[in-house]
């Protein structure tokens, strides 16, 4: 799985292109699937992750269609987890880069089932250290002009 091409090295594209039978599959549509994360990664009974077909490292990166595909798949997924396992809200995880945890280059949105009772909160505690000099607001507000 070596080549020039980014998707040739990346492990979703691998699994997705070859259709591989261990893989625990939820759906698999024509621009994207579902499948359950490795059982050592899963945060919850029914965490599953949204994957688009198509090769895009991150957020920052996806080509819109395959962006409306993976998302509009999570929240059939989300729906799902409600109707088939009862839960009581789901969250939707995801990282772009490494800077931010990303652990596949590829995009992948982690939909996780959450339930009243599980103890869990998947939102992050502490507030970045980061500083930025001047109005991030304003800065981001200023990209759109």
């Amino acid at each position: 799985m070596t080549g020039t091409d980014p998707a040739d090295d990346c492990v979703f594209c691998h699994l997705i292109e070859h259709d591989d039978q261990g893989t625990a599959w939820v759906e698999r549509e024509p621009d994207a699937v579902a499948f359950r994360p490795l059982p050592e990664s899963e945060l919850a009974p029914g965490h599953t992750l949204v994957v688009p077909r198509e090769h895009a490292t991150g957020l920052l990166d996806v080509a819109p269609d395959a962006l409306r595909a993976t998302t509009l798949l999570a929240q059939r997924v989300g729906r799902a987890m409600r109707a088939a396992l009862g839960a009581t809200g789901v969250v939707v995880l995801s990282a772009t880069g490494t800077d931010a945890g990303q652990s596949v280059p590829h995009l992948h949105l982690h939909v996780v089932p959450c339930w009243s009772d599980d103890g869990v909160l998947h939102w992050p505690e502490a507030r970045s250290a980061h500083v930025v000099e001047g109005d991030a607001t304003a800065m981001l507000a200023e990209m759109f002009e």
